[in-house]
């Protein structure tokens, strides 16, 4: 396996992680909290909420790294 390959499955799987942490976000709202329902009420993040969201920051940050590297690394 060559470095192209081993990138391009870790991209798969911080995407499918990406997902799976974004999914887990949407609680507690129902459907008309996905698409923006404007009574629904505003509540701060505490304990797996919060851990939830910092989470799925970082890993969108490291897939936009690993998207980066292999854009810099194979089109040379």
């Amino acid at each position: 396996m060559t470095s192209d390959d081993y990138l391009n499955i870790a991209q798969i799987v911080i995407s499918v992680v990406v997902i799976g942490l974004l999914l887990f976000q949407v609680t507690g709202g129902g459907l008309g909290g996905i698409f923006g329902e404007s009574d629904t009420v505003y509540r701060t993040r505490r304990g797996i909420a919060k851990t939830l969201f910092r989470a799925t920051i970082v890993c969108g940050v490291v897939f936009f790294g690993l998207a980066i590297i292999r854009l810099w690394l194979f089109n040379n």
